[in-house]
């Protein structure tokens, strides 16, 4: 037995080796090759990008915008392609869909907590438009009562010119006095479902922004001190600030944007906040 311990391979082994290899060979040997397709390989990758790029088209519908182009395919030809394809299951909408289709028609809100100097609670309470991005509203206080919350809901929708949607979470602050001034606007409410930040993501990306380029750099002395800094920053974030969600265009931009000859004029940066 000692001398077996000194052999790397056994005779098993190099048998067991060899038959799997004889299997292997013969498979490939074996295997059928893939008949061509009797359609073109480019009107294959159109069914294709046409079922993946409108998830409610079925075959039929497909199969129409085809001949549409002078490509005569039988629907059961194009149920073949499209079953490579992954397709939404189920038939409702998702939430980020909901949003992008009602964007230019929501407002959202939330609050954002921050300390002073004497670490002392003062709220920051921002209203944004979905679909620019733009911040509507700011407004700080120490105590965000019911009537507080409502009386900026006014202010933020004067002359009843306000969203058909206002999304919002489930805090008691936004009470039956704020329920009742976004009723008056011709404002519904959405509230977003328990412990879901995501559903009101593009709000709670502000606040970060807001907390890590700004708050995160200042020692806020009191309310009219932070109340100054926040309205600064919304300044900076509507009017020069691109964003990635709307393609790196601005909030609020300029009637006319002018291109630059660099060879004749000179960049100047301005500090902000």
């Amino acid at each position: 037995s000692w001398q077996q311990a000194l052999v790397i391979v056994q005779p098993a082994t190099i048998l067991r080796w060899h038959r799997e290899l004889f299997r292997i060979i013969w498979r490939r040997k074996s295997k059928l090759k893939r008949p061509q397709p009797r359609i073109a390989i480019a009107t294959i990758l159109l069914i294709q990008r046409m079922a993946r790029e409108n998830q409610l088209w079925g075959a039929e519908r497909i199969r129409g915008e085809l001949l549409k182009l002078g490509i005569r395919v039988s629907k059961r030809t194009v149920q073949k392609y499209m079953r490579t394809v992954d397709r939404l299951r189920h038939t409702g909408q998702t939430w980020g869909t909901f949003l992008k289709n009602h964007a230019d028609d929501i407002w959202v809100c939330d609050f954002l907590q921050t300390y002073d100097l004497a670490f002392r609670s003062l709220f920051v309470f921002v209203i944004i438009e979905l679909g620019s991005r733009r911040v509507v509203h700011v407004a700080v206080t120490r105590s965000p009562s019911d009537y507080w919350v409502a009386q900026q809901l006014r202010e933020a929708t004067p002359w009843a010119e306000g969203p058909r949607y206002l999304i919002r979470d489930n805090d008691k602050k936004f009470g039956q006095r704020f329920s009742t001034v976004a009723l008056a606007s011709g404002i519904e409410e959405k509230r977003i479902a328990y412990r879901a930040p995501n559903m009101n993501a593009v709000c709670e990306r502000f606040l970060g922004s807001l907390r890590r380029e700004c708050l995160d750099h200042l020692l806020i002395l009191g309310e009219r001190h932070l109340r100054r800094k926040v309205q600064e920053y919304v300044a900076y974030f509507n009017a020069a600030r691109p964003h990635q969600g709307i393609d790196q265009r601005i909030p609020d931009p300029p009637d006319q944007v002018v291109a630059l000859d660099f060879s004749e004029c000179e960049v100047v940066a301005e500090p902000v906040l």
